[in-house]
C-alpha cells in the first residue's frame, strides 16, 4: 500500500522535471479569460498575448517567493462574451485553484464572474471591463487598471458639447453591461455641459450587421454627434452603412471602438477626423517611450500589431505579481490587502486603488483617425478638462 503514493510522487516529480519546474520551485497558476471566439476574438488574442509576454517576463526574471523560485503559469480560457460560459470558466478556474485571475474582457462577463472568484476569495484583477457596477460589489478580490465608464463616458460627453459644438445627438448601444455604461455616462456628461441638448437613444445587439431602420431613424433627427456603446466588430458596419445612408455627423466611442481594427472595419465609411473616441488609460511624457517599447516587444514576439488592451493585460499580471512578492505568498487571502495598497508605475501609467479597487486617477487618451491610421489627440484624467 505504501508503494503506490511513492509512485504518483515519482511521477509527479518527472512531469515537474519535464516542464522545467524542480520541486523545491513554486508553481503560481494564474487565469486569464478573454473571448478566443466569435466576433471579438481578436481582442481575446491581444488579451492573451498580453498575459504570455508578462508571464514570459516574470519567469525569465525569476522571481522568488517564500524563499522558493517562482514558476508562473497561464491558464488561457474562452468565455466568448458570453455571461453563462463566462460563469463556467470562472468555476473551472477555481476547481483548477488559481492563486489569481486576470479578466474578463467584457463587463457583461466580468461582473457575473467577479461572485464566483469571490466567494471563493480569488483575486481578480480586470484590465479591461469599465462598467462601474463591477466595483460597487463590495467584494475585496476586484480591482481593474482601466478608468471606469463614468470617467470614460463622461469625458466624452464633455468633449461633445465643448468641442464638438453638438446640439443634437443620437446615442445607440448594443445592450451589454459595457454598451449601456459607457452610454448611460456619456448621456450624464453630455446633459451636464448642456442641459439642453437634445438625446435620442437607439439600441442594437453586440452581433448585429443591419442597422438600416435605426440609422434610418437617426438620419430623420440630423444629429451632429452620433455615440455608440458597443465593440469594433459593430460599430465598424455601423460606419459603413452611415455612409450609404448620406448621415455626416461625428461618430463616437468608447475603448471598444477605438482600435487598430476600427479603419478595416469601417472600410471607405471612415472618413478622415470623423471618429472621437477614447481609450482607458494613457501615457505622456518619458511614459509615451515605455508604451512605444512594449508595442514594439510584443509586435516582435506576436508578429501582429498590439489590438487594444494587450498592455493592460501586461499589467494586470505585473501588478498581480507584484503583491504575491510584496505579501511573501501566493495565496489570495495573504496578497490582496497588499494588492489593495499598491502604488506602482506600470506600462499603462500610475496604479494605484481607491477602496473600490478603481484606479484613483484613470487617466483617457482620445484619437481620432486619419489616413486608416489611429491618431493620438490628447491624454486626459477621467472627467477633468479636455484640452
Amino acid at each position: 500500500m505504501q508503494r503506490k503514493p511513492l509512485s504518483i510522487s515519482i511521477a509527479v516529480a518527472l512531469a515537474l522535471a519535464a516542464a522545467g519546474v524542480h520541486a523545491e520551485d513554486l508553481v503560481v497558476r494564474l487565469g486569464q479569460v478573454a473571448p478566443m471566439s466569435g466576433g471579438q476574438a481578436h481582442y481575446g488574442r491581444d488579451n492573451a498575448n498580453g498575459a504570455i509576454l508578462a508571464v514570459e517576463d516574470l519567469n525569465a526574471k525569476g522571481v522568488t517567493i517564500g524563499g522558493k523560485k517562482v514558476k508562473f503559469e497561464l491558464l488561457n480560457e474562452d468565455d466568448a462574451a458570453d455571461p453563462k460560459q463566462g460563469n463556467l470558466v470562472a468555476q473551472k478556474l477555481v476547481d483548477a485553484k488559481v492563486n489569481g485571475v486576470i479578466g474578463h474582457l467584457n463587463s457583461g462577463t466580468t461582473i457575473p464572474a467577479s461572485r464566483v472568484y469571490n466567494q471563493a476569495g480569488i483575486g481578480q484583477i480586470s484590465p479591461s471591463a469599465t462598467n462601474p457596477q463591477y466595483t460597487q460589489q463590495g467584494f475585496k478580490t476586484a480591482f481593474r487598471v482601466v478608468a471606469n465608464d463614468a470617467q470614460l463616458g463622461g469625458t466624452l460627453g464633455k468633449y461633445a458639447i465643448e468641442k464638438l459644438n453638438a446640439k443634437r445627438i443620437a446615442v445607440i448601444d448594443d445592450r451589454t453591461a459595457y454598451g449601456e455604461g459607457v452610454a448611460r455616462e456619456f448621456i450624464k456628461g453630455a446633459k451636464k455641459s448642456l442641459p439642453g441638448v437634445q438625446i435620442t437613444q437607439q439600441y442594437t445587439t453586440d452581433k448585429a450587421t443591419d442597422f438600416n431602420a435605426i440609422l434610418t431613424s437617426i438620419k430623420s433627427k440630423n444629429p451632429d454627434v452620433v455615440f455608440f456603446g458597443g465593440m469594433d466588430n459593430v460599430g465598424g458596419p455601423m460606419l459603413r452603412q452611415m455612409k450609404q445612408l448620406g448621415i455626416n455627423a461625428k461618430f463616437m466611442g468608447g475603448d471598444g471602438v477605438c482600435t487598430s481594427a476600427l479603419p478595416s472595419l469601417a472600410g471607405e465609411g471612415l472618413r478622415d477626423d470623423q471618429v472621437v473616441c477614447a481609450e482607458a488609460g494613457g501615457v505622456t511624457g518619458a511614459k509615451e517611450k515605455d508604451m512605444e517599447q512594449f508595442r514594439e516587444r510584443y509586435k516582435k514576439r506576436f508578429g501582429v500589431d498590439v489590438v487594444l488592451y494587450a498592455p493592460y493585460v501586461y499589467d494586470a499580471v505585473m501588478t498581480m505579481a507584484d503583491a504575491m512578492q510584496k505579501a511573501n505568498s501566493a495565496e489570495p487571502a495573504k496578497y490582496l490587502p497588499v494588492l489593495a495598497k499598491m502604488d506602482r508605475e506600470g506600462v499603462t501609467g500610475h496604479i494605484n486603488f481607491d477602496a473600490k479597487g478603481d484606479l484613483k486617477e484613470g487617466t483617457l487618451t482620445l484619437y481620432t483617425f486619419k489616413g486608416g491610421q489611429k491618431e493620438k489627440m490628447a491624454v486626459v484624467k477621467g472627467g477633468g478638462d479636455v484640452k
